[in-house]
């Protein structure tokens, strides 16, 4: 391992983090930097300040360029800007050629060198004429990247049945391995609208009390139905319902 001096960068909010190497780029938390990436130069928002970090010496790092000018600033708002106008008619050019897919964004690079169009398909689409299409209107490089439905529900936005914002969409930046032990470890009514998220998957907040429950803690099926107080003798089944999922 060797040691290099990184910045931490994220490319979407609540997105994945990347290290790039500062290379004397002086920059703090929340600054929006500019990086190179293998599809042409990227603005990037810094979750991470320069720090050293262990790499692998035959790891190819990319670098960060330079903090983002007012003109770099100025150039992502206009291609923020055009995205839905290229989104729309990318959406026409799906239905003409008669594709099984529900087009989710387009996205440019900040230099213009890349247009991306995301998608979710149940299976392996052909959009070679598709792609020539847009080439044509647009005029750079298009990539269609076919994403998952987790993915897509994060890259979209909503409200869980919580009434909060997605928690994919506004803090959790990787997705965890759900499984349906966890929800019977917390003794929830095992019921798929229940502990469902809008993408249809497992929620991820089955995760959030998974530690506790491995920690020590017995599982609410396990707990003795009569206990102590500081002041009284109570019976478990005066606290909880049986068919609320645990709800006091």
């Amino acid at each position: 391992m060797k040691k290099v001096n990184a910045t931490g960068v994220a490319f979407k909010p609540a997105g994945k983090i990347y290290d790039f190497l500062s290379k004397g780029v002086e920059s703090k938390f929340g600054d929006k930097v500019i990086v190179e990436t293998e599809k042409g130069e990227d603005i990037a928002s810094v979750i991470y300040a320069t720090r050293e970090i262990d790499v692998d010496p035959k790891a190819e790092m990319k670098s960060l360029i330079r903090v983002a000018t007012e003109e770099d600033l100025e150039n992502h708002k206009k291609n923020v800007s055009e995205e839905p106008e290229a989104f729309i008619k990318c959406k026409e050019f799906v239905t003409e050629h008669k594709l099984e897919m529900k087009l989710l964004k387009a996205e440019y690079t900040l230099d213009r060198s890349k247009l991306t169009f995301f998608f979710t398909a149940d299976g392996r689409i052909d959009f070679r004429a598709l792609v020539r299409d847009l080439a044509r209107i647009f005029r750079t490089r298009i990539e269609m990247r076919q994403v998952g439905v987790r993915d897509a529900t994060k890259m979209i936005g909503g409200f869980g049945l919580c009434g909060k914002e997605f928690c994919c969409s506004t803090f959790l930046r990787k997705f965890d391995n759900i499984s349906i032990k966890m929800a019977k470890d917390q003794n929830l009514i095992l019921n798929p609208t229940k502990i469902s998220g809008v993408c249809g998957r497992l929620m991820c907040c089955l995760m959030y009390e998974k530690d506790v429950y491995e920690d020590g803690c017995l599982p609410c099926g396990t707990c003795p139905k009569e206990q102590y107080t500081d002041d009284e003798f109570v019976k478990l089944e005066d606290l909880v319902d049986d068919n609320s999922g645990g709800e006091i």
